[in-house]
């Protein structure tokens, strides 16, 4: 039997699919969701869809940090207790807003379900990455091309820009997989592609709503996104930033394409936001 993989934001959209084809593939999945009634209807589908799957949902909205490591502990007592061990973390729950939001912490909200959320759940099962060898993957976007961090305000606070904190959460998931791959976890991030999925629309309002409904249309399905994640899973990886292959014309290959990051993916930027985060999340920075 393959071992497990888990997966954040896995009702909907993007994660998902990913579950679903992870499913297919034959790994073990536990699945992390906002809603206890998405998670039980999403594991009933899935049992239904694919006869014989061995899915496992978790109830935790990872926007609030103590969710996070409550999330963590569930899913360290479901794998001793079932005896498996763990393949990878699938980092893929995000939000889209349009308007200044906080956490319970008095966090802005994309970046501390983008980021933060990902950066706190990986801290906590970090013993349990590096006993079985797991790997990271972040989902993360080439929208953080373009894209400086903003140290001076990272929560957008003086001036609130959606797009500007979204494109930000999506660098500091780059920035984190290249500091996990410097404490010795293989961890990279993935742009998905543009995707038909609702996230532009869920909280969000104005322009924002606008924009994402008029450009989703001419995005690929989840399922088409879900086989780069699959991919790498399946194939494993050395690089750190990876996306849809296209072959000639525009048809997609179920395949993953090692791709370039920004220049600002660094060493230095790595570290500095790694410092942040751990102080943001109340934990010791290794």
């Amino acid at each position: 039997m393959k071992n497990t993989v888990i997966v954040t934001g896995a009702t909907s959209g993007i994660g998902r699919a990913v579950c679903e084809a992870l499913l297919r593939a034959e790994y073990p999945v536990i699945g992390v969701g906002r809603s206890a009634g998405s998670c039980a209807q999403t594991v009933a589908d899935m049992e239904r869809e694919v006869p014989g799957a061995k899915v496992h949902f978790i109830v935790a909205d990872l926007m609030h940090q103590g969710q996070v490591t409550r999330a963590a502990e569930e899913i360290e007592n479901y794998l001793s207790e079932s005896g498996a061990r763990l393949h990878a973390l699938i980092n893929n729950a995000g939000c889209v807003r349009s308007r200044y939001m906080t956490t319970q912490e008095g966090y802005e909200q994309q970046f501390a379900l983008n980021h933060l959320a990902g950066f706190l759940l990986t801290h906590e099962l970090m013993p349990l990455l590096k006993r079985d060898g797991a790997v990271v993957i972040n989902t993360s976007s080439k929208s953080h091309k373009g894209m400086k961090i903003n140290w001076n305000d990272l929560m957008f606070q003086k001036h609130y820009r959606p797009l500007g904190a979204y494109k930000q959460s999506k660098l500091c998931n780059l920035l984190f997989a290249l500091s996990l791959r410097e404490m010795g976890v293989k961890a990279c991030g993935v742009h998905p592609g543009l995707v038909n999925t609702e996230i532009g629309g869920k909280n969000t309002a104005g322009a924002v709503n606008l924009v994402w409904n008029i450009r989703k249309k001419g995005g690929i399905s989840p399922e088409e996104s879900a086989k780069i994640f699959v991919s790498l899973c399946e194939d494993g990886f050395n690089g750190l930033y990876y996306g849809p292959r296209k072959d000639s014309g525009e048809t997609w290959n179920p395949g993953a394409q090692e791709l370039r990051p920004s220049s600002q993916v660094t060493h230095s930027n790595a570290a500095r936001l790694y410092k942040i985060s751990a102080q943001l999340c109340g934990v010791k920075a290794s």
